[in-house]
């Protein structure tokens, strides 16, 4: 089993997210860990327990040129496996400034604003829902029951493309929930 405790050593579980955009180590590696489509971290086939470790590997977890995950620290990048967003949206809440708050399941809170856009793609199951951009080339998926809150919250408006759609305007942009009238989900 790879010990994860070398990964993260100098780093500050408390701290700011460190800039691993910054950050283009020489050594890499492949690590046999894998974020579920359900948010669940899985080192080495087993579940991982420790919330405020997984936290911490959370903030140095970037999206690559490539596509692929990886977590990158200044003298190391270890390739991972994501099924599909590595967060997830666990509680959206609207502000007095008139703005849709979003938080993780990693504790990330963010605004939905032109920088944070709502964008409808399909999960592994097929399903079209919504992901929101986080940071670093990551997105978080709309956990479901915060998806029906939002739903409830929306109104009808018209995508670029023509298409109807129902979503939140927030941060002077509309963020789309999905499409209305069964027209083909994501395509």
């Amino acid at each position: 089993m790879m010990d994860l405790e070398p990964l993260v050593a100098r780093l500050d579980p408390e701290g700011d997210i460190p800039p691993v955009d910054d950050w283009h180590p020489e050594r890499a590696g492949e690590m046999d860990l894998v974020i579920a489509a359900d948010g669940r971290w899985i080192h080495e086939g087993t579940v991982m327990s420790r919330p405020r470790l997984v936290r911490l590997l959370s903030t140095i977890l970037r999206r690559e040129a490539d596509g692929r995950h990886a977590l990158v620290t200044p003298v190391e990048k270890q390739l991972i496996r994501v099924e599909d967003c590595p967060f997830l949206i666990v509680d959206a809440e609207y502000g007095d400034d008139g703005l849709w708050w979003l938080t993780t399941n990693m504790g990330d809170r963010l605004t939905l604003d032109a920088q944070h856009v709502f964008t409808l793609s399909e999960t592994p199951a097929g399903e079209c829902v919504p992901e929101v951009t986080v940071r670093f080339g990551l997105a978080a998926r709309l956990g479901r029951n915060v998806f029906y809150r939002l739903v409830e919250e929306a109104s009808p408006f018209t995508l670029e493309d023509g298409r109807e759609a129902l979503g939140l305007r927030s941060g002077g942009v509309w963020h789309p929930l999905g499409l209305v009238d069964g027209e083909a989900a994501c395509g």
